[in-house]
Formats: structure tokens, sequence, C-alpha cells
């Protein structure tokens, strides 16, 4: 998949929580500090990662502080755990992306990605991608674990939109 952008500052509050904290962004790369602070924060994000129920063999996560990037290995079971599981790296508030360098046992079609914008449901992105608002429940579904009520979304939130 490559690299996906995300909005930095819109997501789950990890960092700062406990010992994980992200090395600042222009902090010197290679530094002991930084270096703990990277590691500390790959590790929240794959602890946030299997809180959601989510798994794939060999998964690893890595932070970059100076860049803000996870990166995120591993073999998923299929399309949808994997992409999944790149949403739960990149909807992390202090993530500006994910390198996705992911693979899968089974291939299926990739699904579409879609930043919420201020006003946005379920439903209106529902109507832009297929032309009919009542099939929001799919895009709802695409998303869990994530997501635990249709009515809760948030601008700069990525959802998967499968496709139709």
């Amino acid at each position: 998949m490559g690299l996906i952008d995300f909005m930095k500052d819109a997501g789950e509050k990890l960092f700062g929580r406990g010992a994980a904290h992200a090395a600042p962004a222009g902090a010197p790369a290679g530094g002991a500090n930084a270096d703990q602070a990277n590691a500390t924060a790959g590790d929240a994000i794959l602890a946030y990662v299997k809180s959601q129920n989510l798994s794939a063999t060999g998964l690893t996560v890595t932070f970059d502080g100076a860049s803000s990037t996870v990166t995120v290995y591993g073999v998923a079971p299929d399309q949808a755990t994997r992409e999944k599981i790149v949403l739960c790296c990149g909807n992390v508030a202090g993530v500006a992306g994910v390198k996705d360098m992911m693979s899968v046992d089974r291939s299926e079609p990739e699904a579409q990605y879609y930043t919420v914008a201020s006003g946005d449901t379920l439903s209106k992105i529902s109507k832009q991608f297929y032309g009919n608002p009542n099939q929001y429940m799919k895009i709802f579904d695409a998303n869990k674990p994530m997501l635990k009520d249709p009515d809760k979304i948030y601008p700069g939130q990525k959802l998967r939109v499968p496709p139709a």
C-alpha cells in the first residue's frame, strides 16, 4: 500500500500516558532518549492495535518521532484486517503517516480510504460512495472494532470504505 497520510492532530490520544511519549518532531535521530521514546510510542500503538482484537503474524510497529511516521510489518489473514491495522496505527494523535509494509494471506480488493470532514455522517459518506445513504452500515461494519457507534465519527478520522 505504501505511505498513507493522516491528520497528525486527530485520533486516539496514546502518547503522554504513562511511559508512552513520542519523540518530538525535529529531535535528533539516534539519541538514546529519542530512541527510547520512539520504541515506547511504537509499543503503545501496537498495544492499541491488539486492544482492538486485530492480529497479524509477526506484527511489528515502529514509530519515528522526527517524521511522525509509523511503520507496520506483518502478515494479516486478509485485506480487511490489514487495512484496519493500518487505520489503528494512523488514527492516533501525533501520527502523520503510516508506511504499510504488511502483506496478506488471502488477497482481496482494497478498500478506499476517506478522511472525515466537519459535518460528515456515515449516511452522507455512503451517499457519496454508493449513491445510497442507507448503505452507511456497510461503512460502519468495515470500521469495526475501531467504531463503536455509527454516530460517533470525528473530523480528521480516516475510514475504510469497502467496494460497492
